[in-house]
């Protein structure tokens, strides 16, 4: 199916890390223009779309997301080299990994997590409707579209990192709310949530090694397997497209193996290894 994302413009945040790149790559697939930021991995940015094959179609941008200045100058930078842009996936995003409950967090980690994961998907997406509101909606009638990667720690809260349910929380918030802004600025556009489970990435890679950390994680979902990025990377590229979920809005959805705050199978029922296997298979 023609997801009419080819030659669009996508404006992407986090883009050096696991899921990002495999977000690049799922809409380079569909022929689409890709505007890359990048931050602390920068270098590391910019040497993979230097290797891949559609780096022509690609913009690397450093920006702090936690600076709105910067992501403005960022979409300035994206108007002035195709002009518009069509869809913006909120997607960089920190985990802090040391299992710490509220009363022992110091003020600094809260702060970091939340400026990062909320309030820097809060100033790209009003990075994003301005440039929106500065180009105004397409003459073909594809609405644009706004993506935020939230977290299923958002729903069901993760003991031990306060902070970053609470910042991936929050997403639910501006969802809700720049569904109704968005269609002021173009009738058309759309605003949804992605929301991952545990996925295989660098981010989390030392603790899923761990069978007893694997076994107790998926014990909780139906499927008992791991996302991989590209899984989450399809769903992104589903609800931007214009042709695919035209009349979806306000939603959050889940990649997360149907898991739900409760133990759904014993643990005699979940094998580490078979889990590991299944991430190889497509």
């Amino acid at each position: 199916m023609d997801t009419q994302l080819n030659d669009k413009v996508v404006f992407l945040t986090g883009a050096s890390g696991g899921i990002g790149r495999e977000v690049a790559e799922a809409f380079a697939a569909e022929g689409a223009r890709l505007a890359l930021q990048g931050h602390r991995r920068f270098e590391e940015l910019e040497a993979f779309v230097a290797d891949r094959p559609w780096r022509e179609r690609a913009l690397c941008l450093h920006a702090d997301v936690t600076r709105p200045d910067e992501l403005e100058h960022a979409f300035d930078r994206v108007l002035a080299t195709w002009g518009r842009a069509d869809v913006c996936v909120a997607n960089a995003g920190i985990w802090p990994p040391e299992e710490r409950p509220l009363h022992r967090l110091e003020e600094e980690r809260v702060r970091s997590v939340l400026e990062v994961n909320l309030l820097g998907a809060a100033w790209t997406a009003r990075s994003f409707l301005r440039a929106l509101e500065r180009t105004g909606p397409r003459e073909d009638g594809h609405g644009a579209a706004l993506v935020f990667t939230g977290s299923t720690a958002g729903r069901f809260g993760e003991r031990g990192h306060a902070d970053y349910a609470a910042s991936k929380a929050g997403l639910y918030g501006l969802v809700r709310t720049l569904k109704n802004e968005i269609a002021r600025v173009d009738p058309y556009a759309r605003v949804n949530l992605v929301e991952p489970g545990w996925t295989v990435t660098a981010m989390v890679r030392n603790e899923l090694e761990d069978d007893a950390h694997v076994e107790r994680v998926t014990s909780t979902m139906a499927l008992r397997q791991l996302a991989r990025a590209r899984d989450v990377a399809r769903t992104v590229v589903f609800l931007a497209s214009p042709a695919m979920a035209r009349h979806v809005s306000g939603e959050a959805v889940g990649v997360s193996g149907g898991m739900e705050g409760r133990r759904l199978w014993e643990a005699d029922d979940v094998d580490a290894e078979d889990v590991r296997s299944r991430l190889e298979r497509d």
